[in-house]
């Protein structure tokens, strides 16, 4: 008997959305390998599932530990099945190692396709979906959290990002500073359950609405890209000066923006350096 190693979606909100595959997964699986196996044992009840496979807890604190023993038990014929709280394992959840051990190992790997958070915000956000990228959670301290949103102030993709409720002011505040207020964004929360809700417009209004009363529930975070459009000498400087203020040094940061925008380094360099010497006075 051939084992194999699957990762299966499971709902983010609505449990109306577990797929037929999913439901086979955990009553057929050999090993069921779960973020949280107390959350997967009520996902099974809310299912009217019964499920039998040996149920392992598979988080960030212990996935190195289990993943060579996971695999080996697919290589000896078992079906084993990775679960994470709400959506795909892998993405912003654990699972990646496991299936790094599993392709080394030359087993069998498969996905249960389904619900994602991800996906389900972009397409509600109102914004470009022919090209995007995924930047799961910002770093929790300020400082390096700017250096992170200096370094995606150039990206032209709809950026979607995760926060926890209770950082989400400070992150869309650090967002208007980095790339500025007029940039189009959407906040969604508690995608898929009764009360869903997105909001949309610039970031300066998004953030007014944080401040004012800290939204519940899982957050995700959908920003537009830098528009292709060149960017003005000014916008150059006032960005330059914002990953300078984050710790980037200017040279550096002035390089970077040069190549990207096709401004003349020499000139942008000196436009920094005059408006630094005018906020000094």
């Amino acid at each position: 008997m051939t084992g194999r190693l699957s990762l299966a979606a499971t709902p983010i909100g609505n449990v109306g959305d577990a797929s037929a595959r999913l439901r086979a997964a955990l009553t057929e699986a050999d090993v069921i390998a779960a973020e949280d196996t107390r959350r997967l044992k009520d996902l099974a009840r809310r299912l009217d599932l019964s499920v039998s496979a040996e149920v392992i807890a598979l988080h960030d604190h212990n996935e190195r530990d289990r993943a060579g023993d996971l695999v080996q038990r697919a290589v000896g014929g078992q079906w084993v099945v990775v679960v994470s709280d709400a959506g795909m394992p892998t993405v912003s959840d654990p699972g990646f190692r496991v299936v790094e051990a599993a392709v080394a190992a030359g087993v069998v790997v498969d996905v249960l396709p389904g619900p994602s958070a991800v996906l389900t915000a972009l397409a509600l956000s109102g914004l470009p979906t022919d090209r995007f990228c995924f930047e799961g959670f910002l770093p929790r301290k300020e400082g390096e959290r700017a250096r992170a949103l200096a370094g995606l102030a150039a990206e032209q993709r709809t950026m979607v990002f995760f926060e926890a409720p209770h950082r989400l002011a400070a992150t869309l505040r650090a967002m208007v500073e980095a790339w500025g207020g007029e940039r189009e964004a959407a906040v969604s929360r508690e995608l898929t359950k009764t009360y869903e809700e997105t909001r949309r417009g610039p970031l300066v209004e998004l953030a007014e609405w944080a401040v004012a009363g800290e939204p519940r529930g899982e957050i995700v975070v959908t920003v537009a890209g830098r528009s292709a459009q060149a960017p003005t000498l000014e916008a150059l400087v006032s960005e330059a000066l914002a990953r300078v203020a984050a710790g980037e040094r200017a040279k550096d940061a002035v390089a970077d923006l040069a190549t990207t925008s096709g401004v003349p380094r020499r000139d942008l360099y000196a436009a920094v350096l005059a408006a630094r010497e005018d906020a000094r006075r």
